[in-house]
């Protein structure tokens, strides 16, 4: 672990992360050191991606969970996008709003709801891309899980539905305000879904980061997907690094489901399969079951060789999600019998960053920033 940790080690995959210098990434996705001389270390290994903000503390994707985590300190701030009916890219989770936002109470969009098949789940809900951008700006976003975070709904009905847009200026305005450039970590979702719609949303994502100057090799912002595909299309749009999205090993990602590629994460994490993945993108961001396992109890197991094996092949790795909650940690961190409470967050993070993963996605970016302290002194 803390070979790993060294100096020469984590200045190598600070300059990966950034995916800055000439030539970032060598042959066969290998990590090159050419380039890198000079280049500043912008951001910190580990770094902390404030997930969907500070969703621990406020209603997701909303500009007061952003802002939170911002202040909170968060490295990067990430964002999902999904398209409207009229093609504009919005911050949600998911397409299906049924349980982010208070559309159900809006009697004028009573027929809208409907069932449909994304990605081979039936959802019945409202989405997205039946509402204009004008209409789904009438809704007010709320709390997603009010059972665990009964405290978020305060702030139901406070903040809108923000588009991708106003979260590129929000992000100019911050950077200027803190005279330092402020990160993202964007995804796109369901990108296959949305391209049989008619709504492709690589292209838009990479319009918009066009627009703002974000979309260079050194433009402060990752950009993430589940599928592949999409990261390699991408590829020929902008030049920012990119990471590609994992579930857990026995799953597929959708675009191989719907190509026939039998491949599952199991074997995108073996070494040839990273080799693979480096060939495109310059990092991974697994399930951290694939980091490491949990037992038969629900308990952490033994870590895995993905972070060894992943960075022989050049990529950094930026593992989801740490959560503060019980209901969400491994059993052996779990404190009390309240699932709603808080368990030993501090415990699970170390236990994850001891790894020597690059960087973690965390509901709670001050608890996550506070475990992180701890390594990046190494």
């Amino acid at each position: 672990m803390h070979k790993r940790q060294q100096p020469g080690r984590r200045t190598v995959l600070g300059a990966a992360a950034l995916g800055v210098g000439a030539a970032v990434f060598g042959g066969a996705g290998q990590a090159s050191a050419a380039g890198r001389a000079g280049v500043p270390q912008e951001l910190p290994v580990p770094l902390i991606v404030g997930h969907r903000g500070a969703s621990g503390y406020r209603p997701e994707h909303t500009f007061g969970s952003y802002q939170l985590a911002l202040d909170m300190g968060a490295d990067v701030i990430e964002q999902d996008l999904v398209p409207t009916k009229d093609g504009h890219l919005v911050c949600r989770h998911e397409n299906d709003i049924t349980a982010t936002t208070d559309v159900s109470a809006h009697p004028e969009f009573a027929d809208r709801k409907t069932t449909k098949t994304v990605d081979g789940a039936k959802l019945t809900g409202w989405f997205t891309e039946d509402f204009t951008l004008a209409e789904l700006k009438t809704l007010r976003a709320k709390e997603r899980i009010p059972g665990t975070r009964q405290h978020n709904t305060v702030y139901d009905g406070v903040w809108e539905v923000p588009t991708f847009e106003e979260v590129l200026r929000w992000a100019e305005r911050e950077g200027r305000k803190r005279g330092r450039r402020v990160w993202l970590h964007i995804e796109t979702k369901h990108p296959t879904y949305f391209r049989k719609l008619g709504l492709g949303l690589e292209e838009r994502v990479a319009k918009a980061l066009r627009a703002h100057g974000r979309h260079r090799r050194n433009s402060p912002n990752f950009l993430q997907s589940f599928e592949p595909s999409s990261i390699q299309r991408l590829g020929k749009l902008v030049d920012c690094p990119k990471v590609v999205l994992l579930s857990t090993l026995d799953s597929r990602p959708w675009d191989f489901v719907e190509a026939g590629d039998p491949r599952t994460v199991a074997d995108l994490v073996t070494p040839e399969g990273l080799k693979w993945l480096a060939g495109f993108a310059q990092g991974i961001g697994p399930d951290l079951t694939v980091i490491i396992p949990r037992d038969k109890d629900g308990k952490l197991g033994e870590p895995t060789s993905v972070v060894k094996d992943a960075h022989a092949a050049g990529l950094v790795l930026h593992p989801y999600t740490v959560r503060n909650e019980n209901t969400f940690l491994p059993a052996d961190y779990r404190r009390g019998t309240d699932p709603d409470a808080y368990g030993d967050a501090l415990g699970v993070f170390k236990a994850y960053l001891g790894t020597g993963i690059d960087g973690l996605f965390s509901d709670n970016p001050d608890t996550a920033l506070l475990a992180a302290a701890e390594f990046r002194k190494r």
